[in-house]
């Protein structure tokens, strides 16, 4: 089995597990041993799935603004979370890779593993909810002939990201190519270089 396709396995039970009791304060039951890859995809998938519901929340045109303020701090939360998931899946990788020999022609990609494989956990998610959509007995033929066609297109997309994440591994293996992981530094989250923040000392 390829590493995408064990990825994919654990996203959609993640997804599936949520949407039990589809609540946003659902605490999560991680299946899978901590120390295990598996266990990070399924907590990355996880924060994904709740953001995805925090985003439908907050764009509530009634929503009480401090409701909102609090989703959005939320929002803000689950966002870090998910930086530092996707950092440490790449060490996971980085981990895996440190003995290969890289060859003198290796090239580096323009996103590390970690970060393709956070669009990959994003994309099962499109999925899960466009085949919904597709499916709405509310909803008029029309609109679910739109989200079919989305849905076939999000399926193919799935595909091809799903092969070029597994030929970067082969090729990272191989000594094709490198891995060079930069850390997120967002600026805002930081006390020391966001000068709204750092103003009110």
């Amino acid at each position: 089995m390829s590493f995408t396709e064990q990825s994919n396995i654990v996203f959609n039970q993640a997804i599936n597990d949520y949407h039990i009791k589809d609540h946003i304060d659902t605490p999560i039951n991680n299946p899978y041993d901590r120390e295990s890859i598996e266990n990070r995809l399924y907590l990355k998938c996880w924060i994904d799935t709740v953001q995805w519901h925090l985003e439908d929340i907050i764009r509530d045109p009634h929503i009480d603004p401090l409701e909102a303020l609090s989703l959005k701090r939320r929002i803000d939360r689950s966002n870090q979370d998910r930086t530092d998931l996707v950092e440490q899946i790449d060490s996971y990788f980085r981990q895996k890779y440190s003995d290969v020999q890289v060859l003198p022609d290796a090239r580096i990609n323009t996103e590390s593993p970690a970060w393709a494989i956070d669009r990959l956990s994003i994309l099962a998610l499109k999925i899960y909810h466009m085949k919904e959509q597709a499916e709405r007995e509310d909803a008029s033929e029309e609109h679910r002939e739109k989200c079919r066609q989305k849905l076939h297109v999000l399926l193919e997309q799935q595909v091809d990201l799903s092969t070029a994440i597994d030929q970067l591994l082969e090729d990272i293996e191989a000594g094709k190519k490198y891995m060079k992981v930069y850390r997120q530094m967002k600026m805002y989250n930081d006390p020391s270089t966001n000068p709204i923040l750092y103003a009110k000392k």
